[in-house]
């Protein structure tokens, strides 16, 4: 597959020559350009600074001579170096002949794509193709001068990109489909444990560079279609899990492919939810980032529902809103509107507002949403609000939620009394009060990993789960606090299920059984 020509984007490497990245990829690694090899060299103040496109500190810490400053400087910094010096660690012929290089200036060469290190989870090293000056950031904090002009420019690893990767459950499954691909990232991950990983995009050039991500990072290939959201998917086709970056910004129009749905307000994140119920195998994860309208008169937990398909489970969590000159403000910035001129900047401003009164929308959400393919006869549907810090990466905590949904979902009150269950490890109990009070105002559990929730329970709920080490079924745990407190057994007995389901739920019991 050939690059998509613009004017002001480089001309891509071919993808036709897998020997040439063989190659590239064995030195790169060899001069240790990894992700350990970039954080050591540069330290971890000019490495985080790096990540928010800040060059600066990382081109004084790359003045020096060896293989690793010059590679840093040559496919990070984008600064052309001697072709003697580089040849003496990289095939630079077959790299120019295959497009990764072009020679520059006198007796240099320069590279034509951003190629970032990039750690996986079990310690592998990859690596992360983008356009020149977008391997982080927006495609206006690129420093790129028009760079916002190139709608089809191809962004690199981001806050978003890695959220996604961390929360995906990761299970052996025979077929995975990314959609919105980009620069790759996620069906890297994909690749790694699906025997087959479908990726798409609107974008051909993101295509060509997800070809370029997979075969530098010695990954196998792809299943790579063109086209927008389920397009590309035939109707026969059903996958295991199904991932989506897709662009998400609410905005007035559709000037940047790589954020921009094109429909009108969050029609493109709804339309990818409700789609994707159909195209999941039984059994099957859909999981996406997204952005949802605040808008006046309605509960934005309905609106979330009513996206669900049917037939799935669902979890969907809110970790941030903004208000609606935040968001526009935000991404004006992320266009580079703010640097050019003023006027313009205002009029953009003007429009993105007249877009959200037109709406009634008051507020923007973003969040994760995750769907699971389900025979139950009644799916469960949870939406809720969570912007405190979490433990990545949560694609465990992901899968045991659905699995505490099955289990509740099988007991009833009867069988959840006569159940086992354990404290989950890491969970502490914090006593709330004035000092000196006999007893607290309240007690809060609270966990140490995963999603790192607290919630209050009352005394009856903090006894019973301080007892929970998989010996005593409920009911007799629930009897023994009514007789320590002289309530009516039979009436705790009543009260309580509701308390220790939300304990389940939450992920603070787990059965014993």
């Amino acid at each position: 597959m050939g690059g998509v020509s613009n004017a002001t984007l480089s001309p891509l490497p071919s993808v036709d020559r897998p020997d040439v990245a063989a190659r590239l990829r064995e030195a790169l690694l060899a001069a240790s350009f990894t992700a350990d090899g970039l954080l050591e060299l540069l330290g971890a103040p000019a490495y985080a600074a790096l990540a928010r496109s800040e060059t600066v500190p990382a081109m004084r810490a790359t003045r020096g001579d060896t293989p690793l400053e010059t590679l840093v400087r040559l496919f990070l910094l984008q600064q052309p170096v001697p072709h003697a010096r580089v040849e003496e660690f990289l095939p630079v012929h077959a790299c120019v002949e295959s497009g990764w290089l072009v020679p520059t200036g006198e007796d240099e060469v320069a590279a034509t794509v951003d190629v970032r290190p990039y750690g996986g989870p079990d310690g592998e090293d990859w690596f992360i193709i983008s356009d020149l000056g977008c391997a982080v950031g927006g495609a206006g904090g690129s420093g790129s001068e028009g760079r916002q002009a190139d709608t089809a420019v191809v962004l690199g690893v981001g806050g978003a990109s890695t959220t996604l990767a961390g929360i995906t459950v990761r299970t052996p499954v025979p077929a995975a489909l990314d959609l919105g691909t980009g620069s790759g990232i996620q069906a890297l991950h994909a690749a790694q444990h699906a025997t087959r990983v479908t990726a798409t995009d609107l974008n051909p050039r993101a295509l060509h560079i997800t070809a370029l991500t997979l075969a530098l990072s010695g990954a196998p290939a792809a299943d790579l279609r063109e086209g927008s959201l389920f397009e590309p998917v035939r109707d026969d086709e059903t996958y295991d899990l199904i991932v989506s970056n897709p662009p998400f910004v609410i905005s007035p129009g559709a000037r940047l492919t790589y954020r921009d749905g094109g429909m009108g307000g969050d029609d493109l994140c709804r339309s990818l939810v409700q789609g994707a119920g159909e195209r999941l195998s039984e059994g099957g994860f859909a999981q996406f980032l997204a952005n949802w309208q605040h808008v006046e008169g309605e509960n934005w937990q309905d609106r979330l529902r009513s996206w669900v398909p049917r037939g799935c489970d669902a979890w969907i969590v809110q970790r941030e809103v903004q208000d609606v000159t935040q968001y526009a403000e935000l991404w004006l910035r992320d266009a580079g509107d703010h640097r050019g001129d003023q006027a313009e900047y205002q009029a953009h401003y003007d429009t993105w507002l007249d877009e959200f009164e037109a709406r009634k929308v008051k507020a923007v959400g973003f969040g994760w949403i995750t769907l699971r393919r389900t025979t139950a006869a009644e799916p469960v549907i949870t939406v809720e609000e969570w912007p405190h810090p979490v433990e990545q990466p949560l694609g465990d905590a992901v899968l045991a939620h659905f699995g505490r949904l099955d289990y509740l979902r099988a007991h009833d009150d009867a069988a959840l009394l006569a159940g086992r269950f354990r404290l989950v490890t890491e969970v502490v109990q914090e006593q709330v009060g004035l000092p000196g009070a006999e007893d607290p105002e309240h007690v809060v559990l609270r966990q140490h990993r995963g999603m790192r929730r607290a919630t209050k329970v009352d005394t009856v709920g903090a006894g019973f789960a301080g007892v929970c080490d998989g010996s005593l079924s409920a009911g007799r745990i629930l009897d023994a606090i009514a007789q320590l407190v002289g309530e009516d057994p039979v009436l705790l007995r009543d009260r309580t299920p509701a308390q220790i389901r939300l304990l389940v739920e939450q992920g603070f019991l787990e059965p014993a059984e």
